[in-house]
């Protein structure tokens, strides 16, 4: 089996069939790998490639040969929806992802529902489709991963996120109106990416945790949500990764809930254990992103061969990677999993 593509790999491990060793991915989108070490020998392509399919699938390209991971991953940053949605943007700089500069509601009562086939010939979302469409063109052995930002986190960054955070307990007629409305955007969209495309779909809701939301509300809004998206994803015949920030402590029971065919969760979680309570689970991390910024080499390498030996399904980040991460660091991890076999 040492002789599997990237995407048959990482395609055997999302139907839980036997594979050689996990892949070793960085998703793109909230886990981004465009470091400023890849950007220093490609030129400034960013902050152009937010706006450039070509310069996307590019960088994406860049990114892949420079740390070793084995994906493209597009876009670059969480705020495609946003700004389809209505909210400002401010698109930073090399060394500065795009963030949300201002939302465009104040309340979830005063949110406007607009035509979902307007949203989806809107903003970036040409771009990014198209730049998923070369990738997948030029590149048929590597998995293209076009990620979502996630209805809970794409709803607070069009409404005062404060706001909205209070008013999924206080309104949540409105609430569950406006993550429906934001939901079937996110469908339309990953059906485009599909079409485009796209091999896996990776969602991406660094809101939705259990630290922020609680189990009772996370049990509300965020797993149906998700489902949600992950059945459409299902429905045009591509598997889902969700990526969970944060201590899922206060909803680990909501873990087994989630319909993904893998879930991503960040550093604080002990994936060995959570993969022990749900065998049926497949697991995705969950690397230290302060350690692969600050670490050596030889400190990434042996957290990553434990990660291999416990047993986790796919190796990755645990979270978004800072810009002045190591590519020396990322390379190590790359590479330790690569030489890497299930019976090491």
């Amino acid at each position: 089996m040492s002789d599997l593509s990237p995407k048959e790999r990482l395609w055997r491990v999302l139907e839980k069939k036997t594979v050689d060793r996990p892949p070793v991915l960085c998703t793109g989108g909230m886990m981004n790998a465009a470091v400023v070490g890849v950007l220093e020998r490609t030129g400034p392509l960013l902050p152009a490639a937010h706006h450039d399919e070509g310069r996307m699938a590019d960088l994406a390209l860049a990114v892949r040969q420079d740390t070793g991971f084995e994906n493209l991953g597009i876009p670059f940053c969480l705020t495609v929806e946003a700004e389809v949605l209505g909210s400002e943007i401010d698109f930073g700089t090399l060394a500065c992802e795009p963030k949300i500069a201002r939302e465009v509601f104040p309340s979830v009562r005063q949110v406007r529902f607009r035509d979902i086939g307007v949203l989806e010939k809107s903003g970036r979302i040409a771009t990014v489709v198209q730049a998923g469409y070369r990738l997948s063109r030029q590149e048929p052995d590597w998995p293209v991963i076009a990620n979502l930002t996630g209805p809970i986190s794409t709803a607070a960054s069009i409404v005062d996120p404060m706001t909205f955070l209070k008013e999924l307990r206080k309104d949540p007629e409105n609430a569950h109106r406006v993550l429906d409305y934001v939901s079937d955007f996110l469908i339309a969209y990953a059906r485009l990416l599909i079409e485009g495309g796209a091999t896996v779909i990776a969602i991406g809701d660094p809101t939705a945790t259990g630290e922020i939301l609680g189990p009772k509300v996370f049990a509300e809004y965020a797993v149906p949500y998700l489902n949600k998206i992950v059945a459409a994803v299902h429905d045009a015949g591509r598997p889902a990764i969700v990526h969970i920030c944060g201590d899922i402590k206060a909803v680990r029971h909501l873990a087994a809930q989630l319909r993904s065919d893998a879930l991503s969760t960040d550093a604080l979680v002990n994936l060995r254990a959570l993969k022990e309570e749900y065998p049926a689970l497949t697991t995705m991390g969950n690397l230290s992103t302060y350690l692969l910024q600050s670490g050596s080499p030889a400190s990434v390498a042996a957290q990553t061969l434990r990660l291999v030996r416990d047993g986790i399904d796919i190796i990755s980040p645990a979270c978004g990677l800072s810009t002045s991460s190591s590519l020396a660091a990322i390379q190590a991890m790359t590479a330790t999993v690569k030489e890497s076999r299930r019976d090491g």
